[in-house]
C-alpha cells in the first residue's frame, strides 16, 4: 500500500483477500488493464467508505453502492462499481505526479486516484451535496490519504484554485460540459466524462486541443445524474402505467411524442422485420446503438419495466433503454432472435402502429448500413464552444446543441 494511505485501522486477512479477489476479476474482465490501476484496488479498503453494506458486496465488481437517494427515489449519489472505476481509471491515463479533479465525489475513487498519483500528484474531489463530502472526508480520514483536497460546491463552476488539471475525472452523468472544465484543463489534458448524447449516455476520454475537446476512446456506461446548475435529467413520456409493467420513451432532445397514440399502438399487434445482420452473444450493441442515433432523428430510448415484457406488451426490455423509431403514432424498436448458430443472434425490429412496418424496415436498413459501412469502425466525438459557427464543426454526422457547447457525432 502507498505510504498516502497508511491507517492505524487494522485489516483482516478476509479484506485483503476480497481486495485481490476483485483485482483479479477486473483483469479477467479487462476492466483494469494497468499495473497502476490494479495495484490501487488492491490497496484501496473501500468498504470503509459505506459500513452500513455488507463488506463483501462493496468489492464485487459489477455492483454500485446506493448512499443516497431523492424524495421520488432516485439514486443521486453512490459508490460506482468498480469495474466502472476502473473503466475511467484506465482511460484517464493517469500518471505521478499530476493533478487530477474529481467532479463527483464519495470518497472511495479520489482514494484510487491519489494510489496512482502517489505523494507528489495531488487530487480534488468536489461535490454539491454536503453529506456525500462529509461522507468522503470519514472515508479519506480513516483510510490515511492526505493528498486528497474535499469541497462541497458547485461543478459547474469547477475549482479555479488548484488548476489547471492534468486530468479531469467525472462520475457522475453529464448532459453537457461547462466551460470551466475545458479551461481548467491543460491543453492536452484529458477529460473523462460520462457524456449523455440524445439519451445514450458513454464515458468519453476527451483530450482538449485548443478550445474543442476531441475523443480518444468511449465505453459504454450507467451513472447518476448531475445536480445542481449542470442539471439536465432526461423526461419519460409514458405509453403505459401499469404496475410493475411501465413503458415509456426516454426524450433527451427529441421532437414532442403523440403519447396517446403510441400508448393506442402499444396495445395493438406486433410486426417483426429481420435484417440478416447477427451478433455475438458476447458482442455489445453499443457501437450500433450510437450508428442509429447518428442516423436517425427521432429516436429516443424506450424503457420498460419486466413486467411489460412478461405481459407481452413489448418484446425487450431493458433498464437503460432501446433505441425506438418514432414516427407519427407508430414506433419500431430494436430486437434480436436466436439464429441457429449457436450463441449467435439476429439483430431486427418489432414494430407497433399503422405505419409500424414500414419504420421497421426504416430502422433494419440502418442496421444494414451500420453492418456494411461502419461495423469496423468508432465514431468520433468531438464538444466544441455553444457559438461555434456551423462552418467550423463537421459538414456530416449528427449535431447535438446544449446550453454550453455543441457535441457532434462523426463517423469514417
Amino acid at each position: 500500500m502507498d505510504a498516502t494511505s497508511t491507517t492505524g485501522m487494522q485489516e483482516s486477512p478476509e479484506e485483503q483477500q476480497l481486495r485481490d479477489t476483485l483485482a483479479r476479476n477486473l483483469i479477467e474482465v479487462g476492466a483494469a488493464r494497468s499495473v497502476p490501476v490494479v495495484a490501487a484496488f488492491r490497496a484501496v479498503r473501500r468498504h470503509l467508505a459505506a459500513p452500513e453494506a455488507d463488506m463483501g458486496s462493496t468489492y464485487e465488481s459489477e455492483t454500485p453502492t446506493i448512499t443516497k437517494t431523492d424524495e421520488h427515489g432516485v439514486h443521486i449519489s453512490s459508490v460506482s462499481a468498480p469495474r466502472i472505476q476502473a473503466m475511467q481509471l484506465e482511460q484517464a491515463e493517469l500518471e505521478p505526479g499530476m493533478s487530477v479533479l474529481e467532479i463527483g465525489s464519495g470518497g472511495v475513487n479520489a482514494a484510487l486516484i491519489a494510489e496512482i498519483v502517489g505523494k507528489s500528484g495531488h487530487v480534488v474531489t468536489m461535490d454539491i451535496d454536503p453529506d456525500v463530502t462529509d461522507r468522503a472526508l470519514r472515508f479519506l480520514k480513516a483510510t490515511g490519504y492526505q493528498n486528497v483536497t474535499v469541497l462541497t460546491d458547485d461543478a459547474e463552476i469547477g475549482v479555479l484554485e488548484y488548476g489547471p488539471y492534468d486530468r479531469i475525472i467525472v462520475t457522475v452523468q453529464a448532459a453537457d460540459i461547462p466551460p470551466a472544465w475545458r479551461d481548467q484543463l491543460k491543453d492536452g489534458g484529458r477529460l473523462v466524462v460520462p457524456l449523455r448524447m440524445r439519451g445514450m449516455t458513454r464515458t468519453v476520454a476527451f483530450v482538449r486541443n485548443g478550445e474543442k475537446l476531441v475523443s480518444d476512446g468511449f465505453e459504454l456506461c450507467g451513472f447518476v445524474p448531475m445536480q445542481g446548475l449542470g442539471e439536465n435529467r432526461v423526461r419519460l413520456a409514458v405509453l403505459h402505467d401499469g404496475k410493475k409493467e411501465q413503458v415509456g420513451l426516454r426524450l433527451d432532445g427529441h421532437p414532442e411524442p403523440d403519447t396517446a397514440a403510441l400508448a393506442k399502438s402499444l396495445t395493438l399487434p406486433q410486426t417483426k422485420v429481420w435484417s440478416g445482420v447477427t451478433l455475438g452473444g458476447s458482442e455489445s450493441s453499443e457501437h450500433l446503438d450510437l450508428w442509429l442515433t447518428t442516423a436517425l432523428d427521432n429516436l429516443p430510448l424506450m424503457a420498460a419495466e419486466p413486467g411489460a415484457r412478461t405481459r407481452g406488451l413489448v418484446a425487450s426490455a431493458s433498464p437503460m433503454g432501446i433505441p425506438t423509431l418514432v414516427d407519427g403514432g407508430s414506433f419500431a424498436y430494436r430486437t434480436v432472435r436466436a439464429t441457429d448458430e449457436e450463441d449467435r443472434y439476429e439483430l431486427g425490429a418489432v414494430a407497433h402502429g399503422p405505419r409500424g412496418k414500414q419504420v421497421a424496415e426504416r430502422l433494419v436498413e440502418e442496421i444494414r448500413t451500420w453492418d456494411r459501412d461502419h461495423r469496423s469502425h468508432r465514431p468520433r466525438i468531438e464538444v466544441y464552444p455553444a457559438g461555434t459557427p456551423d462552418d467550423q464543426l463537421p459538414a456530416t454526422g449528427r449535431r447535438i446543441e446544449r446550453r454550453h457547447t455543441r457535441v457532434t457525432i462523426t463517423w469514417p
